[in-house]
């Protein structure tokens, strides 16, 4: 690994306190965590009560938070699936978590089908959902061209084999299908700003930090293209939060709050908000 490519030293601030390095891919152009933890591993960088997306739980007042802005995010989540004209609403939700936007789409009138690794997670998912979701090893089984949208909200930058769980969901995607995924920007105001503290780098859970350049390569590589791309506006106070926890000790919401307000006004211009939707189809 050429060490002059090494875009910034960052820390596991949230489980083991290791040390990680960023690398720039030269082929997509996006930032690789070096060095990455073997598959069998990766488990243990998640065996924290503060990783939220695993649990419902609600113990303070960042958690309330947490979950109010994720009711609001799901609704808006909704919205944008059923802007798409499908004629059997078959939907895969990759990396569900606990499965609260499967609920919310099984509840109108999707099909539902959710794939999550984390055996505690997925779970309450199947409780939610009437035993619809799935361990990752069920991904592969899935029948081609099944689905008419598949999501990966947050999940695309947590996979070890990145191209070749982007070519299968090309192929579970119908002709027309429609691929949703969201992933932190690390060109957007708050991650210049935080730099190593940084909280969208979470490594090293998060194995890939994209642009939108990057995106448009990968998936153009498998003759798909970027039709749309949308922020995430709540990500930024969120991300802001956190990323004010490592660097400072403390949450600092004032602070935290401002940050994430200027990286959203920001982004009005330049378009590089803190955490981008992209919409993929077919070439």
């Amino acid at each position: 690994m050429d060490k002059n490519k090494t875009h910034l030293v960052v820390k596991d601030h949230s489980v083991s306190g290791e040390i990680f390095e960023l690398i720039q891919n030269k082929e997509f152009g996006f930032l690789e965590t070096y060095p990455q933890p073997a598959k069998e591993q990766l488990p243990e960088y998640y065996k924290s009560e503060d990783y939220i997306s695993h649990t419902d739980s609600k113990r303070n007042l960042f958690e309330k938070a947490y979950h109010l802005v994720r009711m609001i995010a799901l609704n808006k989540k909704l919205k944008l699936i059923n802007s798409f004209r499908t004629e059997n609403k078959s939907l895969l939700d990759f990396g569900c978590g606990t499965g609260d936007f499967l609920q919310t789409a099984q509840k109108n009138n999707w099909v539902v089908t959710g794939i999550e690794p984390n055996e505690d997670a997925r779970n309450i998912a199947n409780i939610k959902t009437n035993n619809s979701v799935f361990d990752s090893e069920q991904f592969f089984q899935l029948k081609e061209n099944s689905f008419d949208v598949i999501t990966l909200w947050h999940v695309l930058e947590h996979l070890p084999n990145l191209e070749e769980h982007v070519s299968i969901f090309k192929k579970l995607l119908k002709p027309n299908g429609v691929l949703i995924i969201a992933v932190p920007n690390y060109k957007s105001y708050d991650a210049k700003f935080y730099k190593q503290f940084w909280a969208a780098y979470d490594v090293p859970r998060h194995l890939w930090h994209f642009n939108k350049i990057s995106i448009s390569k990968l998936f153009s590589k498998i003759s798909m293209k970027v039709e749309k791309i949308k922020p995430m506006w709540f990500d930024a106070f969120y991300v802001c939060l956190l990323s004010e926890k490592y660097k400072t000790g403390k949450m600092n919401f004032i602070k935290a709050f401002l940050n994430g307000f200027v990286s959203n006004f920001k982004s009005f211009t330049s378009k590089e908000a803190s955490s981008l939707i992209y919409i993929i189809k077919n070439t």
